[in-house]
């Protein structure tokens, strides 16, 4: 048979077929054991995005259900069909399928990039810590033009605009493939001293370099091949970021910092409470 290719996007899995459902747990052991035990499990057939363990509805028995999230459909196709039947939590046959359920409206943001952390650990995963690296090409605040509106006095403080940009390179030296991204970000707050003009930097300064970066892996695939082996390429998308025609970082899309506290509702934290 041919060898197995599996694509993964740095972008949060919403179909199908990387979801696996398992229903009919027994009340025997508390949500947090449960979490404990299927994450032991179905973390070995590879890394997830998220595992949520319910407790079931009103009016059915008592116990709980398990939703499962990998990256890659190929992961949970296998997951499925192994863990289907396997003896769990005292003893208990798992009962695992495949979703077969319609994305909840509020999770149907359908190509919602991964967080900045998501995407350190999916690279980190596949490729070792030293299989890519980062390096800031632009990083600089940009001056409004309606300086003079800007500084009217509220109460209490002055309002104050700040606006960083930064264009990142995304290196895969292994690969020899190189990419880049760039994001702008702003904030306007009121400010009551100096001390917290220089935090509101320190943190858009962080901000407007993960978000770049999350440009950045936008445009990369990691193909895992059959045997093991991974390879990493870009997409060609013509909605990709031209850095190189420009180092006007103007230039981008601008990102607001509400579009990032959006995309952060639907990554679930995956650590065990």
């Amino acid at each position: 048979p041919g060898m197995e290719v599996d694509i993964l996007e740095f972008k949060v899995p919403m179909d199908n077929n990387k979801t696996v459902f398992v229903w009919d747990i027994p009340p025997v052991l508390t949500q947090d054991q449960i979490y404990e035990q299927l994450y032991h499990v179905f973390s070995s057939f590879g890394p997830l995005y998220l595992l949520k363990v319910c407790p079931n509805a009103p009016l059915h028995p008592p116990g709980f259900y398990a939703i499962i999230k990998f990256y890659s459909a190929a992961h949970a196709a296998n997951a499925q069909s192994l863990a289907h039947g396997r003896p769990l939590l005292h003893n208990s046959a798992l009962k695992v399928k495949l979703s077969s359920k319609q994305t909840p409206h509020f999770l149907s943001g359908k190509n919602a990039p991964l967080s900045h952390a998501r995407c350190l650990e999916l690279a980190n995963h596949y490729l070792g810590f030293n299989g890519w690296t980062s390096d800031i090409i632009t990083l600089k605040e940009l001056t409004s033009d309606e300086e003079g509106e800007d500084e009217e006095e509220d109460v209490g403080g002055a309002r104050q605009k700040l606006r960083f940009g930064c264009i990142m390179k995304l290196s895969f030296p292994r690969y020899g493939v190189t990419t880049r991204g760039a994001a702008v970000v702003e904030e306007t707050f009121t400010s009551t001293g100096p001390d917290v003009l220089l935090q509101r930097r320190c943190k858009l300064q962080r901000s407007v370099r993960e978000k770049a970066l999350v440009q950045a892996f936008s445009s990369v695939l990691l193909i895992l091949l059959g045997n093991g082996k991974v390879m990493v390429e870009l997409k060609q998308t013509s909605d990709q970021f031209e850095a190189d025609e420009t180092e006007d970082v103007l230039e981008v899309n601008e990102f607001s910092l509400s579009d990032e506290e959006e995309a952060d509702d639907e990554d679930w934290d995956l650590t065990v409470s």
